[in-house]
């Protein structure tokens, strides 16, 4: 079985889309909140169990060097391929083969997603292929997308041109690769995407994984002010509604007992001690009375408004309410169990999910927390929100 402790970022370009800042630094070079990105980078690698990263650099690689040194002060292993800046991706991967091990992390070092490294390498090593890609969705179309996978997890198409129908998503790099890669690699200079992507497709040897964690990119100017606020230290936490907050609302005179807010012991302690402690708080709710007819569209958001006032009153800050007004039947991507809540609140907050708490009440909740990557505590009959809340801060 494949297992990963080497990366590999490729972080030789020139960035001139970039200009004029990479007039005198490097693309990954550039200051995210007051380090630079590729920092970024290698401290998520290291929180997935990385022990070695290769720079392979070109363009001002001193810059790089002269910042990161050998690694130890990053907790990591650092080594450095300098090529020519004219090499394309591919020979400057096939100018690193020495310090490759036989199965490593590929990534480009203009891309952040939320890492989960032991997923990645269970879902490759499912599929047993010479790689794996890993593949933003876009479902919000936050880029075009280039790649399509069939319903196996093999990707069967890599459209360069983005022109094609019914495409999977947006290729972000973080690739799986086996060393024998290197058999299918030329001398000459060449590009990765352009060579290797399709013979590796022609031989079904390209699982594609799947994911809805948007991805983070210093690649154009106009993304720099995205991935900043992204990358900005944060405290994060998704607080169920009911069972959580308030008591669950009996079916009968639904509207008015959900109206009615009977808070739970403690819980408006617990979220004035979070908003006093600087989190940010997200409201994740199933609310199907609307899809069973028990409530309108507007009796549901005069509702949700009124309990905001309600809390705003009490010095309590939420920074927005997510609810899916869909029944079980429906098929929806946001109803609990579902992640789909989690995920268009990252996608609307730039949040990184994977640094985000959320607390819950039942196995639902588990469940959608676990597959949104996020770490999820339940209150229990002798743990209230105020105990879990107690422990969250003071840890």
């Amino acid at each position: 079985m494949v297992q990963i402790k080497q990366a590999v970022i490729l972080a030789g370009g020139m960035g001139t889309r970039l200009k004029p800042i990479t007039d005198t630094i490097p693309k990954p070079m550039i200051l995210m909140n007051g380090k630079p990105f590729l920092e970024y980078l290698l401290g998520m690698l290291k929180e997935n169990g990385i022990e070695e990263v290769v720079l392979l650099l070109g363009y001002l690689p001193e810059k790089i060097c002269d910042y990161f040194g050998d690694g130890s002060k990053f907790g990591l292993r650092i080594k450095y391929s300098i090529g020519e800046v004219s090499f394309e991706t591919g020979k400057r991967i096939k100018f690193a083969e020495e310090l490759m091990g036989d199965n490593f992390l590929l990534m480009y070092c203009d891309n952040y997603w939320p890492l989960n490294l032991n997923n990645l390498v269970e879902y490759h090593n499912k599929h047993d292929v010479l790689a794996t890609v890993t593949i933003y969705t876009n479902k919000d179309n936050f880029s075009k997308s280039n790649m399509k996978v069939d319903e196996q997890g093999y990707v069967v198409l890599y459209d360069k041109s983005r022109q094609e129908k019914n495409l999977s998503g947006v290729e972000i790099g973080f690739y799986i690769l086996s060393k024998d890669i290197f058999r299918m690699m030329p001398e000459t200079n060449f590009s990765f995407e352009k060579k290797i992507i399709p013979e590796l497709i022609e031989k079904k040897q390209l699982a594609g994984y799947l994911t809805d964690h948007r991805y983070y990119s210093v690649g154009s100017l106009e993304r720099l002010p995205i991935t900043e606020d992204f990358l900005r230290q944060k405290k994060v936490i998704f607080l169920d509604r009911d069972g959580v907050i308030n008591k669950k609302a009996p079916k009968a005179d639904y509207v008015k007992k959900w109206a009615e807010f009977e808070f739970l012991p403690g819980s408006i302690e617990a979220m004035k001690k979070l908003t006093d402690e600087g989190f940010e708080i997200y409201i994740i709710s199933n609310q199907p009375g609307m899809a069973r007819g028990m409530m309108t569209e507007k009796d549901l958001r005069d509702i949700t408004n009124n309990m905001m006032k309600l809390l705003e009153n009490k010095g309590i800050k939420i920074k927005k309410v997510y609810y899916c007004t869909h029944s079980w039947d429906d098929g929806c991507e946001c109803r609990k169990p579902k992640p789909g809540m989690f995920y268009q609140a990252g996608r609307e907050n730039n949040l990184n999910l994977s640094k985000a708490i959320f607390i819950g009440d039942d196995e639902r909740d588990v469940t959608a927390g676990e597959a949104a990557g996020i770490r999820t505590i339940l209150v229990t009959s002798e743990k209230s929100l105020l105990d879990v809340v107690k422990e969250i801060v003071n840890t």
